[in-house]
């Protein structure tokens, strides 16, 4: 009768330490949120990462001493971690991947909360989060995307956000009749009373390309990353208006059809 009321203390106490275990991890984790959100020095990205080792780390320590309250060893709890550590790791070399490359993704820090990317696998959008095994990324209509670390560490990444100044590059098509210099001030007097332009580098306006039914002007200016879409889309709309202003018309394509 001893032992059994022995057991069920052992059992009482041992399922009260699992559960303030388990609610303590989940407290510490969510402060530990709060904490580092509330510092400019730690970057956000590290920050899901190192919630999770933290919160597992308190409950793996939780169920040790559950365990020992029944008696079993540390020693024999390690060796068994150990044997099924190798088992599981045999069996989920993919999930053992992404953990790995989402600790490289971490230290080397291609990528960051906030940056727009795109791989070369096709998927682009603004990093949300970089997980211990996925990086999630909101694509530029909104929609929520799930990526394993591995798809994201073996791909090429093109980080859009990482620089703070991009350049503008847009093709402006003209006729062969039209007068070219003109054509060139005017889109030059355009980009120059842009807003968004950046004096340096210095925006150039120039030919650069001789096709079948149009001579090509290329626009090169830079702006502030934050304000590139904006520029990119002012400088189409006001160079397609002025162009249209002072008479010039877009190339046509003529095909003559013999009978």
């Amino acid at each position: 009768m001893l032992i059994i009321k022995d057991f069920m203390f052992n059992l009482l106490f041992s399922a009260v330490i699992l559960v303030f275990g388990w609610w303590f991890s989940s407290v510490i984790g969510r402060w530990f949120q709060r904490a580092v959100n509330l510092s400019a020095h730690i970057d956000a990205t590290v920050v899901p990462m190192l919630k999770s080792l933290i919160v597992w780390s308190i409950r793996i320590f939780t169920s040790i001493a559950v365990l020992s309250r029944f008696g079993v060893q540390t020693a024999s709890i390690i060796a068994v971690l150990g044997a099924a550590g190798l088992a599981i790791g045999l069996a989920l070399q993919g999930t053992l991947q992404n953990i790995a490359a989402g600790i490289m993704l971490l230290l080397l820090r291609p990528i960051r909360v906030g940056e727009y990317i795109s791989l070369k696998t096709s998927e682009e959008g603004v990093i949300q989060e970089v997980g211990l095994f996925l990086t999630k990324i909101i694509q530029p209509d909104g929609i929520h995307l799930s990526l394993p670390n591995s798809m994201v560490w073996n791909s090429t990444i093109t980080n859009f956000s990482r620089n703070t100044t991009r350049r503008v590059d847009i093709p402006v098509f003209l006729r062969y009749e039209d007068d070219i210099e003109l054509a060139i001030q005017l889109i030059m007097d355009v980009v120059l009373s842009n807003k968004y332009l950046l004096k340096d580098p210095e925006p150039l306006v120039k030919v650069v390309d001789f096709r079948e039914l149009a001579i090509v002007v290329n626009i090169r200016a830079w702006s502030n990353t934050t304000t590139y879409w904006d520029f990119r889309w002012c400088l189409y709309n006001e160079v397609w208006k002025v162009l249209r202003k002072n008479g010039f018309k877009s190339p046509i394509v003529v095909r003559e059809l013999s009978n």
